[in-house]
């Protein structure tokens, strides 16, 4: 795994041709219940010479293998350099219907954009011809330059998706901003965990966050599932160590 101090080193690469850089990732595509939720965070050259970075960086990490108090911490930092200027963070979340129309995939891509469009347009990247001599006020006033800015997105490559961009395999441990970025999708979803869990008591939102512990599978089996449960991912889950008779609540 590389050292914490590679990840800024990883983002100063991809920030020497544009202005910002906005790191991408995703939390809960794997579980059973609940929404995708989808982390944006834009830096700066400046941001990443500065104090924090220089402080912090190494804190930061695929936020699957850090601690819940680690998580908050790290968010009440990213919340006071929002407020500074210094970082711009979007959320994103598809639900759990959306997870049912699109699939697990095309759901996780419409929480990346809706991050992403609380930062940027996708047409902000588009290329413009900046209006000439015999332009209108109007059309001056209208017109915006192509931000300069690039996207990394954790994972791989995303087709069909709005935004140019750069995908990183392993990008949490590669990139300050995804491993950022990491870190805002898992915490803004454990809270709507949480919160779900006060709504529907019985199945332990609020310790497993949706996934497939033994305890959320138990819990399924005994008193059926919620709104908030994917059938797909339930029916996939289940088929193979439950009786025909007892797939009905699946229904």
């Amino acid at each position: 795994m590389p050292k914490r101090r590679q990840l800024r080193g990883f983002d100063l690469k991809h920030l020497t041709d544009v202005e910002f850089l906005i790191g991408v990732d995703e939390a809960g595509r794997g579980a059973l219940a609940g929404p995708v939720s989808a982390g944006a965070v834009l830096v700066t050259k400046e941001f990443l010479a500065g104090n924090w970075v220089a402080t912090n960086a190494r804190r930061l990490n695929d936020s699957k293998q850090l601690t819940a108090t680690e998580r908050d911490t790290l968010w009440l930092d990213f919340e006071a350099l929002m407020a500074e200027r210094q970082i711009h963070v979007e959320i994103g979340m598809a639900d759990v219907a959306e997870i049912e129309q699109f699939n697990i995939l095309g759901a996780t891509k419409l929480a990346m954009r809706r991050a992403l469009e609380g930062i940027y347009p996708p047409d902000a990247f588009e290329r413009k011809e900046a209006p000439d001599l015999f332009a209108s006020d109007d059309e001056v006033a209208a017109f915006r330059p192509q931000v300069s800015a690039k996207i990394l997105v954790d994972g791989l490559q995303l087709k069909n998706f709005p935004y140019p961009h750069t995908n990183v395999i392993r990008g949490d441990t590669r990139s300050l901003c995804i491993a950022m970025a990491s870190v805002v999708a898992k915490v803004s979803r454990d809270r709507e965990m949480e919160r779900l869990g006060r709504e529907f008591p019985g199945y332990g939102f609020a310790h497993h966050k949706g996934y497939g512990t033994d305890e959320h599978r138990e819990a399924i089996l005994s008193i059926g599932r919620c709104r908030y449960h994917r059938t797909t991912f339930l029916r996939k889950l289940m088929a193979g160590r439950v009786d025909p008779g007892q797939m009905d609540f699946l229904s």
